[in-house]
């Protein structure tokens, strides 16, 4: 599969894009979404988010306490910016209805870019297996993006609007956005929720499982699910002693260029440090000692993105 492809993207731009991991968790199991009008709100959130910082959803899964996509992006610098808007909108939105300005201020958001075929996969996978959590099939969670893969929205109810025909106050009530939203192709169902193939990039994940349904359900069916949560939701929040670290970036050696972190030269390991500065938690001093680099050069290189 081609982990980079080209896409058009909301602004209307043709671009080179890359698949990112996007997770927001609440840090001491906050309650994010407490009933359908707030897992409602948090998808159509993710829509007008994604539009506006110019990203592509490939496929989402909202639960209580955490929400999890794959967008393609263009850099780490869009899907970041992605993340945050949802924050501070979903803020706006929880604020708003239940007058609690504290709670989402303990949410983190962390995006990862997925730089192999095996991320790629068990993440889009992962994603999906989050409505597990809620303590529901994967095939009938309602909030996620599994019924736009594989054809299956054929079992979806008949689309009674779409969005660019919303007015305004119908966009501030259905959509919660003042946004003007005449250029999408984004379907209303007949409750007034989000169509989900209407706005993913089912395309995408369908060739990451080589257009093969089967394939995509045994991954999921197979996946070891805290495997998957160590590596994209764990480990970027939590600051690994020195020898877990340096295990972590000799993986991601060999996956970008297929030899052992000792053997790599300056420019490669220079290439990797604002990727881990990013997307893990680590400071100037660990990233000197496990790449062998002086705290000056990781500044200075830090310094130069």
């Amino acid at each position: 599969m081609r982990r980079i492809v080209h896409r058009k993207l909301p602004d209307g731009s043709f671009r080179n894009v890359g698949p990112y991991h996007v997770s927001m968790e609440g840090l001491e199991k906050v309650i994010l979404c407490r009933d359908d009008e707030d897992f409602d709100a948090m998808v159509k959130i993710l829509c007008i988010c994604a539009r506006r910082k110019n990203v592509i959803i490939v496929v989402y899964a909202v639960v209580s306490n955490h929400c999890h996509l794959a967008v393609l992006a263009a850099s780490q610098a869009e899907a970041d910016g992605f993340g945050q808007e949802v924050k501070r909108m979903y803020s706006m939105w929880f604020s708003r209805r239940y007058g609690d300005q504290k709670t989402l201020r303990r949410i983190d958001v962390k995006a990862i870019f997925l730089d192999s075929e095996w991320y790629i996969r068990n993440a889009l996978a992962y994603i999906l297996r989050n409505a597990l959590d809620n303590g529901c099939n994967v095939n009938e969670y309602r909030w996620s993006a599994y019924r736009a893969m594989f054809g299956g929205d054929g079992t979806e109810p008949l689309a009674r609007r779409r969005v660019s025909s919303l007015t305004k106050n119908e966009r501030r009530m259905l959509m919660h956005t003042g946004d003007p939203l005449g250029d999408v192709d984004w379907r209303l169902d007949g409750d007034g929720r989000l169509i989900p193939s209407s706005f993913c990039d089912s395309e995408y994940l369908e060739q990451a499982f080589e257009n093969d349904q089967a394939f995509f359900l045994k991954t999921i069916g197979s996946q070891n699910p805290a495997e998957m949560h160590l590596k994209l939701v764990e480990k970027p929040r939590t600051m690994l002693v020195d020898a877990e670290f340096y295990k972590d970036v000799n993986e991601i050696s060999q996956r970008w260029f297929q030899t052992d972190l000792a053997n790599l030269s300056l420019e490669k390991k220079t290439r990797m440090v604002p990727y881990l500065r990013r997307t893990t938690k680590t400071t100037i001093p660990q990233l000197a000692r496990t790449l062998g680099i002086s705290r000056t050069q990781i500044t200075a290189i830090l310094g130069k993105r």
